[in-house]
């Protein structure tokens, strides 16, 4: 297997051109910093004179002074956000070099959300998140141990790429360790690190379901608004992500709750648990992509009434569903949720996708197997 691949966002960054800068932002280790690399040349490493990494002191002190290099033609900015006055650094650097260069701004959090503050960098920049491999990523003919492989070592570059057991299970817990421990303490003024790396223990096992923040706050002994900011800063670090209800006007939808997913699915428990995790991840990859390459309105939701009816995602465009979809392990036959929400919802298309080989279709559902699904659909 290749060690390394070229990225379903080359050709975004490419068409955006010395337009504006492109911040770039996506969960630690998912292969940015090797990707921006990439953008400066073939074979090119960390120690390029055009990379600038903040977490390297050298790197953040030459920043600072602003001793760029001539004649590169882009400038890459490697976890800048972390620097308490980045917008008016970027900024000037930008307003000063945009004639001359391209500049490439990359980070391990949301930096829609680390902008915020100070002055504005409206109209300067585009915002592009970095998802993990996903099937269609990997071949337009992905095979059942393409497959396999994502549900078994996640979607990351490095442990899917060395498939390796041992070393999946260290890096797994390394990264969760450098999310909490250094980009949460750089970012956010958290005291008690201990109880929020408890509270990311206790995640996995509520993958998929309703989150509870009234049940994490009684194990955490902790106030219901911590516990809501705790996972509003893990979200922020992607590390997880919740998406929200799906109301329709003929069907009592619940309102408030919304399931918990987790970039890395191969945290969450083997099964159909892990196997709707990377379904999640898939389908806010594609919502994310047309969101960043497109411009419209995108998102991920699920579909619950008041009699604990469910479909497991609603995508919508523009505030209209496109499709809904409902995850299963085996392929048997249509869910009783799909046909009842199928006759009381303005949802066009239902797909019940599975880890099988059989594929049909009963009116507006259609029964077909993963790795279908996303070549039908074109997901990125």
């Amino acid at each position: 297997m290749p060690r390394t691949r070229k990225r379903y966002l080359e050709p975004v960054v490419a068409s955006i051109g010395a337009r504006k800068m492109v911040f770039i932002d996506g969960p630690r280790q998912v292969g940015k910093t090797t990707f921006a690399l990439s953008l400066l040349g073939k074979g090119v490493r960390e120690t390029h004179p055009a990379y600038f990494n903040w977490d390297d002191p050298r790197s953040a002190a030459r920043l600072r002074r602003l001793e760029l290099p001539p004649d590169e033609a882009i400038l890459v900015l490697d976890e800048v956000h972390k620097y308490a006055r980045w917008r008016n650094l970027v900024k000037g650097i930008y307003d000063s070099e945009k004639s001359c260069r391209r500049i490439i701004v990359t980070g391990s959090a949301r930096l829609d959300y680390y902008r915020k503050g100070g002055d504005s960098l409206a109209n300067r920049y585009r915002h592009l998140r970095l998802h993990p491999f996903s099937l269609g990523e990997l071949s337009a003919s992905p095979s059942k141990s393409d497959l396999d492989s994502l549900l078994r070592f996640g979607g990351f570059p490095e442990p899917f790429l060395l498939q390796d057991e041992r070393e999946h299970r260290i890096w797994q817990r390394d990264r969760v360790s450098r999310v909490v421990r250094d980009d949460l303490r750089d970012l956010e003024r958290v005291r008690e690190i201990s109880l929020v790396e408890h509270l990311v223990d206790m995640l996995p096992e509520r993958v998929g379901s309703p989150l509870s923040i009234k049940s994490l706050r009684e194990d955490l002994e902790v106030d219901h608004k911590t516990v809501e900011r705790w996972v509003t800063i893990l979200e922020n670090l992607y590390l997880c992500f919740r998406i929200a209800p799906y109301g329709a006007p003929k069907i009592r939808a619940v309102k408030k709750e919304r399931k918990l997913y987790l970039w890395d699915w191969s945290m969450a428990p083997e099964g159909g648990a892990r196997f709707e995790n990377l379904v999640a991840c898939q389908l806010l990859k594609f919502c994310h992509f047309v969101e960043d390459t497109e411009g419209h309105s995108m998102e991920l939701r699920f579909l619950r009434d008041t009699d604990k009816r469910e479909v497991d995602f609603v995508v919508l465009k523009d505030r209209k569903p496109l499709f809904a979809v409902e995850c299963k392990s085996g392929d048997r036959d249509v869910g009783a949720s799909l046909h009842y929400f199928a006759q009381r919802t303005p949802i066009p298309r239902f797909y019940q996708v599975h880890l099988g080989s059989r594929h049909f279709e009963r009116g507006p559902i259609t029964v077909v197997p993963f790795r279908r699904f996303c070549r039908d659909l074109n997901l990125p």
